[in-house]
């Protein structure tokens, strides 16, 4: 099977089902951005040697694939509602971001995204995560979506958070934290004094 089929090549894509789409349209888009979500947390998972972690990860690139064909389906195609993703997947992500908060101390500050490699990358994952839910958003106030995909995209970015925090502090890397203008002036004084 060839990887170019040129159908592509006039500006259009195809849904699931056949219909044809501008590659420009604002569900494409959030599509894209899903599947670049997928591979920035394929990139994270390259990074970590955390194998529960890595786990997570797994099941949850899985879930995006179900999730960009839920994207990729109209309402009006045959097999929609077998395609849409369940509040059950929602409800899941809930559990394993109260799992792994469980072990990470308390905020006092506002964290700035870094640390270790791994957790870096999930940092910016979360960013990525946040874009394809600005991207549904969009999409919504135009077509028909299952409201789950926007609850999944959510919370996701929540779990992708903790598990930034969690990959840093298992590994004991301390995490940036945010200081602010003031605070900044302080250290800048102190530094000077030294």
């Amino acid at each position: 099977m060839k990887i170019y089929t040129k159908t592509g090549d006039t500006g259009e894509t195809g849904l699931y089902g056949g219909a044809r789409i501008p590659k420009d349209s604002l569900r494409v888009e959030a599509i894209g951005t899903v599947d670049e979500l997928n591979a920035c947390i394929g990139y994270a998972r390259s990074q970590i040697r955390d194998t529960e972690i890595d786990a997570v990860l797994e099941r949850v690139q899985n879930e995006l694939f179900d999730l960009g064909a839920d994207l990729a389906t109209l309402d009006e195609h045959a097999k929609a509602d077998s395609l849409r993703i369940p509040s059950e997947m929602v409800h899941a992500l809930e559990r394993e971001i109260d799992r792994f908060q469980t072990e990470l101390p308390p905020m006092t500050h506002f964290i700035l995204p870094g640390g270790s490699a791994g957790g870096s990358v999930l940092h910016l994952a979360r960013t990525v995560c946040r874009r394809s839910e600005r991207c549904v958003v969009r999409l919504a106030t135009t077509e028909s979506i299952n409201p789950e995909v926007l609850r999944y995209l959510n919370r996701l970015s929540d779990l992708l958070f903790v598990l930034a925090r969690c990959v840093n502090h298992r590994l004991d890397e301390p995490e940036p934290m945010w200081q602010s203008p003031l605070e900044r002036t302080k250290s800048q004084k102190q530094e000077v004094r030294e």
